[in-house]
């Protein structure tokens, strides 16, 4: 199954994928280097498929969670000020994406959007410090049954060049719903009042939709 935000990019690779493997040997009169630009096309197929998968994870709400919004490796857990929205010390949880990552962005939990904005920015890597504050990014606050206001905040990274994000203000959303999508390497962080349990540990591989986050006490 693959994310709706890869349909174009999906079929411009297909299709130059089989006109490269039907035409190649009509251009190309050594086998070896035929086999090789053949072989190299399909790889970045493959690459392309693979980035814009999207797993079927289907999970049944727990407003007692926060599960992850995506797939990655958890690179920051530490107290900061959040100057955007809260203008106030929160407890931030950093999930970093590489371009083998299912990069599909889920809703954390389920609430009403209070908050929903998107900022034009550069294009550090997405583990640089400043990535949060200076790259391209949208940020969305969640306001949930059990913990309050959550803050999410798709940053896209180096090689990212596009950010899809789906929330809206004043919308209800469901934990485990699809919530945007990030193109080709990137990181979210995740913003928790202080005192919040948080489940996760540094350079711990998180699943979206199934690995807890937070809990709550």
């Amino acid at each position: 199954m693959f994310h709706k935000e890869g349909g174009k990019i999906i079929l411009i690779a297909t299709t130059v994928t089989v006109a490269i493997t039907l035409l190649t040997p009509e251009l190309i009169k050594l086998f070896w280097l035929q086999k090789t630009i053949q072989i190299a096309t399909l790889l970045f197929l493959i690459l392309i498929l693979q980035f814009f998968r999207n797993p079927n994870r289907k999970i049944t709400p727990n407003d007692k969670v926060i599960l992850a919004p995506v797939d990655g490796k958890v690179v920051v857990i530490e107290e900061v000020f959040e100057g955007e929205y809260f203008k106030d010390k929160r407890l931030q949880v950093s999930i970093f994406m590489s371009p083998i990552n299912v990069h599909v962005t889920r809703y954390a939990v389920s609430g009403l959007i209070k908050y929903s904005k998107y900022h034009p920015g550069k294009y550090l890597v997405a583990w640089h410090p400043k990535a949060s504050t200076e790259n391209e990014r949208t940020t969305v606050v969640i306001e949930s049954k059990e913990f309050g206001e959550i803050l999410y905040r798709q940053i896209a990274g180096a090689l990212a060049r596009r950010i899809v994000n789906y929330a809206q203000e004043g919308m209800q959303v469901k934990q485990g719903d699809d919530a945007g999508f990030i193109k080709f390497g990137s990181r979210v962080d995740i913003f928790f009042p202080l005192g919040t349990k948080i489940e996760v540990k540094l350079q711990q591989n998180a699943v979206g939709n199934e690995t807890v986050v937070a809990l709550k006490q």
